[in-house]
């Protein structure tokens, strides 16, 4: 089977107009594919893509089917699906359902691991559960995933998206994750004042990890612990002083 983008899955069966479909690309996450989509009748015939596919449902119930089982999903299902795992879904109920996704290639979340565990990732990083139930976890997914596509705040984006896809791997991911050794406060102040200094431009994650000279969730962990705030709210303060 040819693995394929959510987008072209989806027009393989064209959706009716009482349904919604938005796509776009997350530049700061390697272009990766997103997707926020309302489906009453349409049906995904069983597909694969080469990136993980990641999402939750807001509303409804879906069917889904992965490795031959086939699970009603609802509001805190979290799909947690492998590059190459074939998959399908079709409405559990009348009115349909209402989900969030993303699809982040393996080299996005080779690098969120190895930020976590401080140790290159060896081979391909997977899921050890496709489908399951997690209400905290859909619930800051969801945030993460609005706050991408409103694309008003870039750092807080950033740090809701990063954070979120950290702690899945945490819980379900098939490696042991094992935060570094605590170090860097010091790192977190040269952050701080490169904040200071540029706080009305628009700063990523990876260009403040560059300056701390840290991984991206290190330097959070760090810049909260010297500082009792994230960086996107120290940007905040800062902005409105």
């Amino acid at each position: 089977m040819q693995n394929v983008s959510q987008a072209e899955a989806t027009e393989a069966i064209p959706v009716t107009e009482r349904e919604k479909t938005t796509f776009w690309r997350a530049p700061r996450f390697r272009n990766m594919e997103c997707m926020s989509a309302t489906f009453i009748t349409h049906e995904f015939a069983p597909h694969a893509h080469d990136s993980f596919s990641i999402g939750a449902i807001e509303a409804g119930c879906q069917i889904a089917g992965v490795r031959g089982e086939r699970e009603y999903t609802g509001p805190g299902a979290l799909y947690l699906l492998n590059p190459g795992e074939i998959h399908d879904g079709a409405p559990g109920v009348s009115e349909g359902y209402r989900y969030r996704m993303i699809y982040p290639d393996i080299e996005l979340l080779s690098g969120i691991l190895e930020d976590v565990t401080g140790r290159a990732v060896q081979g391909t990083p997977s899921f050890a559960r496709q489908l399951l139930r997690d209400e905290e976890l859909a619930q800051d997914f969801h945030r993460a995933h609005r706050l991408v596509e409103e694309g008003r705040d870039q750092l807080l984006a950033e740090e809701a998206m990063y954070g979120v896809l950290a702690r899945m791997f945490a819980r379900y991911g098939s490696a042991i994750i094992a935060p570094p050794a605590e170090t860097g406060r010091t790192a977190a102040g040269r952050a701080r004042d490169y904040i200071a200094g540029n706080f009305s431009s628009e700063i990523g994650l990876e260009e403040l990890a560059g300056v701390a000279g840290m991984s991206r969730a290190h330097l959070i962990r760090a810049f909260r612990r010297e500082f009792f705030i994230t960086p996107h709210a120290f940007q905040t303060d800062m902005r409105i002083r």
